[in-house]
């Protein structure tokens, strides 16, 4: 009997230890495979840019690993992106912050506020000071910021010319698939919005499903939308801000080196795609002129119109579409640089 007992001992003991090693995480030295997900044009300086991030990093994770960037919004629009992290089909993914919202809410803030800041001096200032809170919020969502980057200011491109709130609102309008409360608050507000993902806007417009489309000129110039909607408002309405991720999973299976590598790799490339960015969105307006795009200038008096249209929206958007602590948060930032209490 005890011989018996020690054999059973032996081998329980034996199998523990077999489901605990299929449960074990990957060896620093194991390949690793990396697969990110994003909405940048192939060829485009973003799509380069994450190809030198993905060159650097295999060096330091070793052979055998690999860094695959699937481009041109193939692995769908960012809530798509989203999920398939989740479900392991991606584990890296380059989002707006319509795309982050869908892992923690208060990111959209910095993308979503109409009108709130003035230049992109603004927008540095505050992005600096509340990544630490919204990158421990992607964290305990099981997410890892590699870099933050832009894409320039969304602006209103239509197939009509237009230049006050109340004529948009003979326009049908691109809503982002998904954002059920934002596309309430237009509704609330008198505007038509017509829900799609980013890959339906250009057909959208060439087939009258919509008539309008709120876009950065970068993203504008890419999709051809000019092209449909030849007239484009100068009012710059938000900008677009967002972030590469990747999941926790993927990052504890790389080796030190290599989690370091991209650490350094992401702050650098994150800085450099905000510098083309920027350059970027004011060169696609001019190409799109040559185009044939016509720019609306609003006067003073629009201008004032769609500020008042801003500030109506924004006792609506606090709470229902942006956290109140990161509203709040993001307004006394802003408040501070504007009183020249920044710091450092």
């Amino acid at each position: 009997m005890k011989k018996s007992h020690s054999v059973r001992l032996v081998a329980a003991v034996v199998l523990l230890a077999a489901v605990a090693g299929g449960f074990a995480p990957a060896r620093a030295e194991d390949p690793v495979k990396v697969r990110l997900g994003t909405l940048a044009p192939k060829g485009s300086s973003y799509f380069r840019i994450l190809q030198e991030i993905g060159e650097s990093w295999r060096a330091a994770q070793g052979e055998g690993s690999t860094f695959v960037i699937y481009g041109d919004g193939s692995q769908g629009g960012e809530a798509d992106m989203v999920r398939r992290m989740r479900v392991g089909q991606l584990n890296a993914a380059l989002l707006s912050a319509v795309g982050l919202a869908e892992i923690d809410k208060s990111a959209i803030a910095l993308q979503t506020m109409p009108m709130l800041f003035r230049d992109w001096d603004e927008v540095d200032y505050v992005r600096e000071r509340v990544r630490q809170t919204l990158e421990a919020r992607l964290a305990e969502k099981g997410f890892v910021v590699l870099l933050w980057a832009d894409g320039g200011w969304v602006r209103y491109f239509s197939k009509e010319p237009a230049a006050t709130p109340a004529e948009f609102k003979h326009f049908k309008m691109f809503a982002w698939a998904g954002s059920t409360e934002q596309v309430t608050l237009m509704k609330t507000m008198g505007y038509q919005p017509i829900p799609l993902e980013t890959a339906d806007i250009l057909p959208g417009l060439q087939t009258g499903l919509i008539n309008a489309v709120p876009a950065a000129p970068f993203f504008a110039l890419a999709g051809q939308f000019s092209g449909p909607a030849p007239y484009m408002l100068d009012v710059k309405w938000v900008p677009i801000v967002g972030a590469a991720v990747m999941t926790r999973k993927i990052w504890d299976a790389m080796s030190p080196a290599a989690r370091e590598e991209l650490k350094r790799s992401g702050e650098k490339a994150g800085m450099e795609m905000r510098t083309r960015a920027r350059r970027e969105d004011l060169d696609s307006i001019e190409a799109m002129k040559k185009r044939g795009l016509k720019i609306t200038v609003p006067s003073a008096e629009q201008d004032a119109q769609w500020r008042a249209v801003a500030e109506e929206a924004y006792p609506r958007m606090r709470g229902a579409i942006v956290p109140a602590e990161m509203w709040d948060e993001i307004r006394k930032v802003l408040d501070e640089y504007r009183n020249g209490k920044k710091k450092p």
